[in-house]
């Protein structure tokens, strides 16, 4: 899965003009990626979806929400939960929660680089309910512990201030 996440800008509103470059990007992606499928495994109808999928995860940050789930999803996109699992399933090349787990753990790995936040509270910043689940989710994607994360971003920081004369 090609990770499209933004590095936005901390304000607390989404313009329109955030709204419409992203969905020009995803636009052009799509094109470049699924355009020249076979029509009936790329239709237009879903290339919407995908972009508006990109929106709420991207822009909205609806992946903070701990009790999202493909049906208040596809309700915020007005869609339908099939509609949806298939585009996901199909253009994601997973599941909406690997999809949403990814958001979360890419915010995690965010939080932890600026130091902004203290590790205990990571599990419910980035939309976890629980502590166990947060773990699992980082340890599967990233393939290391948010501790271990955290102390080879540390290595990294000191080798990248150090200077050899």
């Amino acid at each position: 899965m090609d990770y499209l996440f933004l590095h936005r800008d901390k304000r607390t509103f989404t313009s329109e003009r955030q709204k419409n470059l992203l969905f020009r990007a995803a636009r052009i992606y799509w094109e470049q990626k699924f355009a020249n499928c076979e029509p009936e495994k790329a239709r237009k109808v879903d290339c919407e979806l995908y972009k508006y999928v990109l929106y709420y995860l991207e822009v909205r940050q609806v992946f903070l929400d701990p009790k999202l789930s493909l049906k208040k999803l596809s309700d915020m996109i007005e869609t339908n939960q099939t509609y949806l699992s298939n585009v996901v399933n199909r253009y994601f090349g997973c599941h909406l929660k690997e999809l949403v787990n990814t958001y979360r753990v890419e915010y995690a790995k965010e939080l932890l680089r600026s130091g902004k936040c203290l590790p205990e509270e990571l599990p419910q910043r980035c939309g976890f309910l629980s502590r166990s689940a947060f773990y699992a989710a980082f340890k599967k994607i990233t393939g290391v512990s948010p501790q271990r994360y955290m102390k080879y971003g540390q290595r990294e920081k000191l080798s990248e201030s150090t200077e050899y004369v």
